[in-house]
């Protein structure tokens, strides 16, 4: 039996635990920066290069002279000067054949921790059930720690509710049972009891809120789109590139 852990926030990540035995981890950015990372490969992005900051992220852009990237990122949901909006909305425009450099205060961050992991997923209420199938065709009985990114060392609502949805999309391949930890018992309790209220849920919590007054609501209805896009983004070397999806 595998058992399924769940970290409230990035700040919990302990990289030695995680290079610990087999484990699986899966970070969860559901604004948005895992749910923008699902789009642009859907879109065409050919890799995504995740970057701790949008420092890091200049400079891995600078030294590229091809123009085969893409910068983008956000600093605490604003806007950064000579970066990309990181939204599906508009990266969907500029994305297709490139690879996209992207640094978000949160999501990025937490998929950089998580590399310590045997193996790394990116997901979101959009490719969820895809990312549950693909782990549910990894041999044996795996330790799977989903990692609810957070907002900057604060829970998000939104995280939760999309760990709720990963653990039950697990449940419901069939192909193996799992053990949950207190924390992953209470996040799929919360979706099941707010399975099809999704965007509400969204629009509830604090960073849906912010990006609602900054103009951005449509973005909340695409990002609560679950199991919609059938790509398994895998973070290996540096790189998210999308694996061949279970159908």
């Amino acid at each position: 039996m595998g058992k399924i852990h769940l970290l409230l926030k990035k700040e919990e990540i302990n990289e030695q635990k995680l290079r610990e035995g087999s484990k699986i981890a899966v970070v969860l950015d559901i604004l948005l920066a895992t749910t923008s990372i699902t789009s642009a490969l859907k879109d065409g992005a050919a890799h995504v290069i995740p970057a701790e900051s949008c420092e890091i992220a200049k400079v891995r852009f600078d030294e590229d002279d091809s123009g085969g990237m893409l910068l983008a990122g956000e600093s605490d949901a604003q806007p950064v000067a000579g970066f990309v909006y990181p939204s599906p909305k508009v990266l969907r425009r500029q994305v297709s054949g490139k690879t996209l450099i992207l640094a978000t205060t949160n999501g990025t961050v937490a998929l950089a921790k998580a590399d310590a992991a045997k193996k790394v997923y990116a997901s979101s209420l959009l490719n969820n059930f895809a990312v549950a199938e693909a782990i549910s065709e990894e041999d044996g009985d795996p330790t799977i720690v989903i990692i609810c990114a957070g907002n900057s060392g604060e829970f998000s609502l939104e995280d939760f509710y999309g760990a709720g949805h990963l653990i039950d999309c697990l449940q419901k391949t069939g192909r193996k049972s799992y053990e949950l930890t207190d924390a992953a018992l209470a996040a799929l309790l919360f979706f099941q009891t707010k399975r099809d209220n999704a965007e509400e849920v969204l629009g509830n919590s604090y960073v849906g809120g912010l990006l609602a007054r900054h103009g951005l609501s449509d973005e909340l209805t695409f990002a609560a789109g679950l199991d919609s896009i059938h790509i398994v983004p895998v973070y290996k070397n540096g790189l998210i590139s999308a694996a061949k999806a279970c159908k």
